[in-house]
C-alpha cells in the first residue's frame, strides 16, 4: 500500500486556491491511502481559551465542506478527523473514507490546556477504546495528536496485529517530542508509522511546525515532510510489520492485553 502524509496549512479553505494545490498534488501522487492532519479544515479554534458554541459549530461547517471536498480528491481511501457535537462540547473524530463512504475510527482521548492549546476547554473524551479497524486490507491504529503521548496505547495496537499506526496532529514548532514519540510508537508497536501535521500561523499567533514524518516498523526515520516537499509517500508492506512484531520488544507478553 502506498500511503501518504503531508504537512497541511493552516486555516485551509477546503474551496481556497490552496485546496485546489494540494488537490492536485494528491491526485497525482498515486497513493492508496492519504493520512492528513488533525482538523484540516479552518483555523485552530482552541487558541483560544473559552468554548464558544457558535466558533464550534462553524468548525463543524467548515469541516463538513472539507469531507466534501476530500470526496472528490482521486485517492481510494483517506484518513482524518473532524469536530462532532459530544456532551455539548466537541469530540475529536478520526474517520476513514473508502471510495466514499465514511467509517468512524476514534476520538481522540487526551487534551492540552495551555496557550495555544486549551483543548480541554472544546474537547470532550468519549471514554472510546483504542481498537485497530482494517483500511484497504491494512490493519491500521489512530493516535490523535496527544494520543501518541501516551506510548501504552501504540503497543496495545501492536497487539492486534496493527500495520500501520496513523498520527494526525496539530502540532508546534518543536518536533523533538514528536519524532521521539512516532519512533516509540513504530518500535513497540512493531508497525510504519506515519503523522501528518499543519504549518504555518494562526491570526492568535499560534506557530504550527508541519515536520509530517513516516517511520519503518524497526524504528528508523523514513522521511519528513517540508516546505518544498508538503506530500510524501512510503510503502506499507503488512509482511514487514508482521516480522517485526515476532522480534523485540514486540514479542515480550502484555499482561494487560486480552
Amino acid at each position: 500500500m502506498r500511503v501518504g502524509f503531508v504537512e497541511w496549512p493552516e486555516a485551509l479553505d477546503p474551496l481556497g486556491p490552496d485546496w485546489t494545490r494540494l488537490a492536485e498534488l494528491a491526485g497525482s501522487a498515486h497513493i492508496d491511502l492519504l493520512v492528513t492532519n488533525e482538523l484540516p479544515f479552518g483555523r485552530w479554534i482552541a487558541a483560544d481559551p473559552v468554548f464558544d458554541r457558535q466558533v464550534a459549530q462553524t468548525s463543524i461547517d467548515v469541516h463538513g465542506a472539507g469531507l466534501n471536498m476530500l470526496s472528490r480528491l482521486d485517492v481510494p481511501a483517506i484518513l482524518s478527523s473532524r469536530p462532532v457535537w459530544a456532551n455539548g462540547r466537541l469530540a475529536n473524530e478520526a474517520f476513514v473514507t473508502e471510495r466514499g463512504a465514511l467509517r468512524r475510527l476514534h476520538c481522540k482521548r487526551y487534551f492540552p490546556a495551555e496557550p495555544g492549546w486549551f483543548e480541554s476547554s472544546w474537547y470532550s473524551a468519549d471514554g472510546d477504546k483504542f481498537e485497530a479497524a482494517d483500511i484497504s486490507g491494512v490493519r491500521t491504529g489512530v493516535l490523535l495528536c496527544t494520543d501518541a503521548m501516551f506510548n501504552e496505547h501504540a503497543r496495545h495496537y501492536g497487539r492486534q496485529g496493527t500495520d500501520l499506526i496513523a498520527i494526525p496532529r496539530a502540532a508546534g514548532v518543536s518536533t523533538e517530542k514528536w519524532l521521539a514519540a512516532g519512533k516509540m510508537a513504530a518500535i513497540v508497536s512493531g508497525s510504519y508509522v506515519v503523522s501528518s501535521n499543519r504549518i504555518g500561523h494562526s491570526g492568535e499567533g499560534v506557530s504550527f511546525g508541519g515536520a509530517g514524518f513516516a517511520y519503518h516498523p524497526d524504528g528508523s526515520l523514513l522521511a519528513v515532510t517540508t516546505a518544498s516537499e508538503p506530500l510524501l509517500v512510503i510503502e506499507v508492506d503488512p509482511a514487514v510489520s508482521a516480522r517485526q512484531r515476532r522480534l523485540y520488544p514486540c514479542y515480550v507478553p502484555d499482561p494487560d492485553f486480552n
